[in-house]
């Protein structure tokens, strides 16, 4: 009996399944990876190859399009567009369609305009090509996707480049923002050399290379560099996002890091976010909203920025992505 009962779950679901793709049309076009790396390290062996710079679209089949969603993913590293395939379906349901949109730069922080001109670029010729809406534009960033999302609004706009987004409101998972923090971090880790090194060599390399130094001789590039910083007095780069709604998802999952990974409640994400909302208000923006997702004691169940992207109820973010819209 169980056995037929889970026999015909699973047909349900794939019955499901199918229903949803049926609702869709996905499109993608991609530039095969140039066959070059970047160095990330000083070791012989720490390069990393390009990856495919293009987009996957996702168009609702409904005939009109009431807005855009847009990701800017990592087609190599993060499975080509595994995070925002997971809101097609609600997406589809309230008539908006969905952008990825992926550079030639593994783990792109965005160090260079040349990466948000080459996303720009992708992102103008997908609207002209599917005649898609320039109204209702939401930039929805998981970890370092909204530092890219931000830095990529803050260089169209420093620039006043032709085409211009219409940009209504931007979600934000878990996100880095504060880099003079993050190196801080960083430093502490490999200080501790109690984890996985591989991510704080990475960073910290990539950063002080890119960013000429450390915020300890060199603070006011890592300032430049951060949406926001809590040790940037003029927090100079909240007037580019002052008009828009902002919605923060965070999981502090203080227990967790300190148990598992001796980290103390400064060394996640959360205060980023934190930060970011209270500095927007302070600024006038008073269309903001924090998440605050509480962690269970399962030490076993692994705490990242993917996994509070699976907890958020999409249809809920639907919601709030419609009330915002025109």
């Amino acid at each position: 009996m169980k056995k037929t009962i889970k026999i015909l779950f699973s047909i349900i679901l794939t019955i499901s399944f199918s229903n949803e793709l049926l609702s869709q049309n996905i499109f993608e076009e991609y530039e095969k990876a140039k066959n070059d790396s970047i160095r990330i390290g000083t070791e012989e062996k720490h390069f990393l190859p390009f990856i495919e710079k293009g987009y996957t679209l996702m168009l609702p089949k409904k005939k009109g399009i009431k807005g855009v969603l847009i990701f800017l993913e990592d087609s190599g590293y993060d499975k080509k567009n595994k995070i925002s395939k997971q809101i097609y379906s609600n997406a589809s349901k309230n008539e908006f369609a969905v952008l990825s949109v992926s550079s030639e730069i593994p783990f792109d922080f965005y160090f260079s305009k040349n990466s948000a001109i080459s996303s720009h670029e992708i992102i103008n010729q997908v609207f002209e090509k599917y005649n898609l809406p320039n109204k209702n534009i939401f930039f929805i960033g998981i970890a370092l996707s909204g530092h890219r999302a931000m830095k990529h609004i803050e260089f169209m706009k420093e620039d006043n480049y032709k085409f211009q987004l219409n940009i209504k409101g931007i979600v934000l998972c878990n996100t880095k923002l504060d880099w003079a923090m993050e190196w801080y971090k960083y430093d502490r880790e490999k200080r501790n050399k109690r984890n996985d090194l591989w991510e704080p060599t990475f960073a910290n390399y990539m950063l002080e290379t890119h960013l000429n130094g450390t915020p300890k001789t060199n603070a006011g590039s890592y300032y430049d560099f951060s949406t926001y910083s809590y040790f940037d007095e003029t927090n100079r780069k909240i007037k580019f996002y002052t008009n828009y709604s902002v919605r923060a998802y965070i999981e502090p999952a203080i227990k967790y890091w300190l148990k598992r990974h001796l980290k103390t409640m400064y060394d996640n994400n959360s205060p980023d976010a934190v930060g970011l909302l209270a500095e927007l208000e302070l600024a006038g923006n008073q269309n903001t909203e924090l998440i605050v997702f509480e962690s269970d004691d399962d030490k076993t169940k692994k705490k990242n920025s993917d996994s509070i992207w699976e907890r958020i109820n999409k249809k809920e973010l639907m919601v709030w992505i419609k009330n915002q819209s025109e």
